[in-house]
């Protein structure tokens, strides 16, 4: 059983900031990249921005700047420091990961419930 666990988000004012975590629990051999979606009113779900186990990281456009995802010490959790926060990045957040369970031969995508990030004008 593998869990993604996400916390952080909130309301916030236009120009402010949040901080989201996620971390990975369970029986997991290894833990590859690891993700933040989100999916906004209507709109479908988009990738915000991605990191690999070996940091590498990649941004969508709308974010380049403003967001900073990192892992932590232990890498089974991620980060995502979201700065300068506008309207526009309203949406539900979910934290991803690529992993492979110990009782599995190949990596497949996990998800997390998903947090509510809402940034009011």
């Amino acid at each position: 059983q593998v869990q993604l666990v996400e916390s952080g988000g909130g309301l916030v004012q236009a120009g402010g900031s949040l901080r989201l975590s996620c971390a990975a629990s369970g029986s997991i051999f290894r833990l590859n990249a690891m993700g933040w979606y989100r999916q906004g009113p209507g709109k479908q779900r988009e990738l915000v921005a991605s990191i690999t186990s070996g940091g590498s990281t990649n941004y969508a456009d709308s974010v380049k700047g403003r967001f900073t995802i990192s892992r932590g010490i232990g890498k089974n959790t991620v980060y995502l420091q979201m700065n300068s926060l506008k309207p526009e990045d309203t949406a539900v957040y979910y934290c991803n990961a690529d992993l492979r369970r110990a009782t599995s031969l190949r990596a497949e995508d996990y998800w997390g419930q998903g947090t509510q990030v809402t940034v009011s004008s």
